[in-house]
């Protein structure tokens, strides 16, 4: 499909009455998981800065930024932000 298609779509997608609703997400992570989770968030917006044609290209800033500081906060709560930093360091 071409980029204008999914873009259209994606739109139509976010304007379905609700989505601006907030909901609670609880959730029981393990500590491993959450790592992922947050290198999953990250790679997923780090791709759409390169212009990927993900989904996400689709996004606006706004919805991105709660993305990466989703990810933070999970960081944070699982108490292995330190840790995802260091890991981070190893890679680049």
């Amino acid at each position: 499909m071409k980029t204008e298609g999914v873009a259209v779509i994606y739109d139509a997608v976010l304007s379905v009455p609700g989505m601006e609703d907030q909901v609670k997400v609880d959730l029981k992570l393990q500590r491993k998981d959450v790592l992922l989770l947050s290198q999953a968030i990250e790679r997923g917006i780090s791709a759409a800065a390169k212009g990927d044609n993900l989904l996400i290209d689709f996004a606006s800033k706004e919805s991105i930024n709660k993305l990466a500081d989703l990810a933070a906060l999970c960081l944070e709560k699982a108490g292995i932000t330190e840790l995802s930093n260091k890991l981070k360091s190893l890679v680049v």
